[in-house]
């Protein structure tokens, strides 16, 4: 398995397919493993390249503390030491804090990129309830999947629960193979989300975003995509009725559709 000298760290990574170089951004606690109902549609299309973010994964461990900026230079230190001039993002969740990051520092680096599920943070950040917190941490005792389905309705509509049980299975069984992530990792992950701040940066992001949000987010409100649209100057918003909070899942076909014609509206010649 490859992996890159990032810092202190050996960041894991994996690519797929050839052509223009499309990065993955995964969320809090996940790996490549993340990205299986994306790959098989975007490899055809895209050199798709994946990683697990510090904490996570085979990359390293380091201790915390962790931030959101961090991670967005494990990021652009991994293109670079790829030699990616260039490429298009996929993100959602604490992946799309990262992109955004990301774009902050490197906006002529992406082409386009699609932001699922995701806020600013600071003072732009709507909450979720008092009530998904305390759901969210209140792991004490769980096994990992008595964890996973315990934190379903945070992360699926109840519509999709009911209907697409299956998918919800599948996706656990990927997610169990995946390596343990220790605790104090998780934690240092989770405390990098609260610290992160955007806002005042979203002004001079160039880059075109496709923002997208459920409806049904408990874990990260829609509102959070509004003011996201509203301020990244090159932005499109899309809105999906019932959806929760995991779109690369719940609204897989319709989102890697939706990603690759934002892509293809945007495209940026190889450096």
């Amino acid at each position: 398995m490859p992996f890159m000298k990032v810092g202190n760290i050996d960041l894991h990574y994996e690519i797929y397919g050839e052509g223009f170089p499309l990065l993955f951004i995964g969320g809090l606690g996940g790996t490549t493993w993340t990205w299986s109902g994306q790959i098989p549609f975007f490899k055809n299309h895209y050199r798709c390249i994946l990683f697990d973010n510090r904490g996570a994964g085979l990359s390293g461990k380091p201790p915390g503390p962790y931030s959101i900026a961090g991670m967005a230079e494990d990021a652009l230190h991994l293109l670079d030491g790829l030699m990616v001039e260039k490429a298009f993002v996929f993100s959602v969740s604490m992946g799309g804090m990262i992109a955004i990051e990301l774009a902050a520092i490197a906006s002529s680096r992406l082409c386009a990129m699609l932001l699922g599920c995701t806020h600013a943070g600071g003072k732009a950040h709507i909450s979720p309830s008092p009530q998904t917190v305390a759901m969210l941490m209140d792991n004490a005792g769980l096994s990992r999947e008595e964890l996973l389905w315990k934190q379903t309705p945070l992360f699926f509509s109840k519509r999709f629960r009911t209907q697409n049980l299956k998918a919800i299975k599948d996706q656990y069984r990927m997610q169990l193979l995946a390596p343990v992530q220790p605790g104090y990792a998780f934690n240092a992950q989770l405390r990098a989300i609260p610290l992160f701040d955007c806002t005042d940066a979203l002004g001079h992001i160039t880059a075109p975003a496709l923002v997208v949000t459920g409806t049904e987010d408990v874990l990260v409100p829609a509102a959070n995509a509004t003011y996201l649209a509203r301020h990244l100057p090159n932005a499109e918003l899309i809105e999906i009725p019932g959806a929760g909070h995991a779109l690369h899942v719940e609204c897989r076909d319709f989102l890697n559709r939706s990603a690759h014609d934002f892509y293809r509206k945007h495209p940026c010649p190889m450096a």
